[in-house]
């Protein structure tokens, strides 16, 4: 007999794919084609022996790339923006009106051809953001009245039982309901190996399944699950601006006036026309606004590989220039979550049965520690029963009736005085700094004691050192923990200062104080890390899975739950911004020295165009580094720049 979940397989991998005509040209591409056909056609003409021929078709064949070029250019006008195309317009004019009608056509060109290089480069760079994005599946296969239904991700709601096949990207986020789930989550946190996941474990929405089909209950809906919220931080990426852009914007006026005025001083000077035109198609299309964001996209594309979504170009050029580090405790120095360290029994039962008979009453309250112990109970396989009779003091413990034992659990004075009689056991010893301990008492005598800590993250001392020799001058420990607690994590770290019991307003203080030094770093996971991670020059979120409110306010988010990855982070960003400035310089440079060399009359306006072709690939080449890794020469370069001053 076949199951519906058989049936719904079978019809998916028997139906046909449906045909498609071949995608049509894009503009750009018949942008390119047009000149190409004139100029090989105008050369066709000249072989023949048709000498005024070629003159008018070149003519003909670069009017269609000076009329977009001008309508591009007044569409940006009227945004109040003033880039390098008019340098374009300018050239292919003048060579127009002087009579270097080959020069036009190649100038037309190659300015096509530096389009489609750009477009080109952009889409290589943004290659790992745009994988994210195509990823997002449009639909979900639900289990409804005992067969297998595919509704929109919409239509899907906490709850439900859906059926992920193999190949399938996970819709939403949700827990293992059957089967065991194999996914491949590299496109999300850079992982290369896949996580297996089994009944009740959680799993993140936008990994991948490459093992067999399993059925997920589904946690939130689509809109409210992890990867559509890394979807819409990518989308904002996407779109942003760097300042470096802007900046490049500033510079190109610059260039546009030393472009005009060496080109009118050549003409001016020696009288000839032709000089004013081998400048202005040197300098067209500029490397100014083709290399700085093809460089900054590629560090984003690259950063976004490795599991680390940086939000724009912005944030990747402070990144790179950040000198202060202020970083909170609980969830990011430390894993967040407290773990059983040690266990001290008193009496005669074992500790998995103390454990067992004070997870069992601690079921019945919400407390962090009092779940802390649940689930250790739970890992160890202990049978846990319903308590009865329950006494809660918020904050301090609770009492009840355990398969018949009276257990009482909580912190040492609270359990101490719910004890009848004397009690010799001295449970004050066991209090360490940055632990807690919690007391249980069966049948009125105290039963023992569990130690309870937030561990440090393994590495930690290895990752800040390698952060100060990236130029990270002060690391500031910011916490809302007892002073006694920051301070024991903040032991043999190379921490600069530890602010504790810090309210989330004073954290923005800190935050603030920390500008003289230079740019300011915050990272946090917590909600209450928002007004900081906000008021920081770049906010660093961990874990896409933290909260909310921390993710939207922040710059940087981690989609794993990694801080080693601030190092990657800070290199790539460093790399992408080195490799920006050094395309710019270099193009800049060597257009100057072409025009300079054009206006004393020793290049010609057809080679003109050749020459800043040339300068244009070299430059976005160079800028499509910023995809490989960092080098060890970029991070001594960092190191030894000397420290930006607001």
């Amino acid at each position: 007999m076949t199951t519906p979940r058989q049936a719904y397989i079978d019809r998916k991998t028997h139906r046909g794919r449906e045909g498609g005509a071949l995608p049509g040209l894009s503009w750009r591409q018949i942008l390119i084609a047009i000149p190409a056909a004139g100029l090989l056609l105008g050369l066709a003409l000249l072989w023949t022996g048709q000498a005024g021929a070629p003159a008018v078709v070149s003519t003909i064949f670069t009017a269609p790339v000076l009329l977009m070029l001008l309508f591009d250019i007044v569409r940006s006008l009227r945004r109040g923006e003033i880039g390098l195309d008019i340098v374009a317009a300018l050239s292919m004019t003048a060579a127009l009106v002087f009579g270097e009608e080959l020069a036009a056509i190649v100038v037309a060109l190659m300015y096509a051809g530096g389009q489609n290089l750009e477009s080109f480069a952009e889409g290589r760079a943004r290659r790992e953001m745009t994988a994210l994005l195509d990823r997002v599946p449009r639909t979900a296969v639900r289990h409804r009245d005992e067969a297998l239904e595919e509704v929109s991700l919409e239509a899907v709601v906490p709850g439900d039982r859906l059926f992920v096949r193999q190949g399938d990207v996970v819709p939403v986020d949700g827990t293992v309901f059957s089967g065991v789930a194999v996914l491949d989550q590299s496109a999300l946190t850079g992982e290369s190996l896949p996580a297996q996941h089994s009944v009740g474990e959680s799993v993140m929405s936008g990994a991948t399944n490459v093992g067999d089909a399993f059925d997920l209950v589904a946690s939130h809906r689509a809109a409210e699950s992890t990867f559509a919220g890394i979807v819409r931080l990518v989308e904002a990426a996407q779109h942003s601006k760097a300042p470096m852009a802007r900046l490049a914007d500033r510079f190109a006026i610059a260039f546009l006036g030393a472009t005009v005025i060496l080109a009118g001083g050549a003409w001016f000077f020696t009288g000839d026309p032709i000089r004013a035109v081998a400048v202005l198609v040197i300098a067209t299309p500029c490397p100014l606004i083709l290399a700085v964001p093809v460089a900054i996209v590629s560090g984003l594309s690259r950063a976004a590989k490795q599991g680390i979504l940086i939000k724009g170009g912005k944030a990747l050029e402070i990144l790179a220039r950040v000198r202060s580090l202020v970083i909170d405790k609980t969830g990011t120095l430390t894993h967040g979550r407290a773990r059983i360290v040690s266990a001290h029994i008193v009496g005669q039962l074992s500790e998995d049965e103390v454990l067992r008979l004070a997870a069992s009453l601690d079921q019945a309250s919400k407390h962090v520690i009092a779940q802390t112990l649940v689930s250790e109970a739970h890992s160890r396989n202990l049978h846990l029963v319903v308590p009865s009779e329950l006494v809660e003091s918020a904050g301090e413990g609770i009492g009840g009736s355990v398969d018949g034992h009276r257990v009482v659990v909580g912190g040492i004075g609270f359990v101490e005085s719910k004890i009848s009689g004397t009690d010799d056991t001295a449970l004050g010893q066991y209090k360490v700094a940055g632990a807690a301990v919690v007391a249980v008492a069966i049948d009125g005598r105290m039963a023992g004691a569990f130690v309870l800590s937030d561990e440090l993250r393994a590495g930690t001392s290895q990752l800040l050192t390698n952060l100060r020799r990236l130029g990270i001058e002060r690391i500031i420990l910011a916490t809302g923990d007892r002073r006694e607690v920051a301070e024991s994590i903040a032991a043999g770290l190379p921490i600069d200062s530890v602010r504790s019991e810090l309210a989330p307003d004073q954290k923005v203080l800190v935050v603030i104080s920390e500008r003289k030094n230079g740019p300011v770093m915050m990272v946090g996971d917590g909600v209450n890390d928002a007004p900081a991670l906000a008021a920081a020059d770049i906010g660093l979120a961990m874990g896409a899975r933290g909260a909310a409110a921390a993710a939207e306010v922040a710059d940087v988010v981690f989609l794993v739950d990694d801080l080693g990855r601030l190092v990657p982070a800070i290199e790539i960003a460093v790399r992408s911004r080195t490799i920006a400035l050094e395309s710019v310089y270099a193009g800049i440079g060597l257009s100057v020295i072409g025009m300079v060399t054009a206006a004393l009359g020793y290049i010609a306006p057809v080679q003109g165009a050749l020459l800043q072709e040339a300068i244009d690939v070299a430059v976005v080449l160079n800028a499509l580094r910023a995809l490989g890794s960092s080098t060890a020469r970029h991070q001594l370069r960092r190191t030894l720049t000397p420290p930006a001053r607001t």
